[in-house]
């Protein structure tokens, strides 16, 4: 039996804003747009490249900030290019929580933003040897 993740699917507030921000920032393109109800609209990015998929939903019915609630900690993504990455996200919105930085423990460079909704990115860089 084989199994593989799909996608993730996460809740937004604006979703013209947030597909915005991961098209621009993060390199994500539009897959699809979906009116699921009157009171939800989804999107699914993806790296055709790599076939990962990122899901955003808009609930139309809830106003305010998300609640991340703790059992969601952050999105990874991999990249060649940490530093330059890092700074196309905060261009296109994002709030840096941590500089790049390479990381003894590990061959990786990584660096930390937030999405307009305030979702933990993880920019990962693997380090050759």
């Amino acid at each position: 039996m084989k199994s593989s993740l799909g996608q993730y699917c996460i809740n937004v507030t604006d979703l013209e804003r947030s597909i915005r921000f991961y098209e621009d920032g993060l390199g994500l393109e539009v897959h699809s747009r979906t009116d699921v109800s009157e009171t939800c609209k989804e999107a699914i990015l993806w790296c055709p490249d790599e076939g990962a998929k990122l899901q955003l939903a808009h609930h139309l019915d809830r106003e305010g900030p998300i609640d991340h609630g703790n059992a969601f900690w952050k999105l990874y993504v991999d990249t060649d290019d940490c530093k330059g990455l890092h700074a196309k996200a905060l261009a296109a919105g994002a709030k840096s929580t941590m500089e790049p930085t390479p990381l003894d423990k590990w061959p990786v460079t990584i660096a930390f933003v937030e999405d307009p909704d305030g979702y933990a990115i993880e920019i990962v860089e693997y380090n050759q040897s």
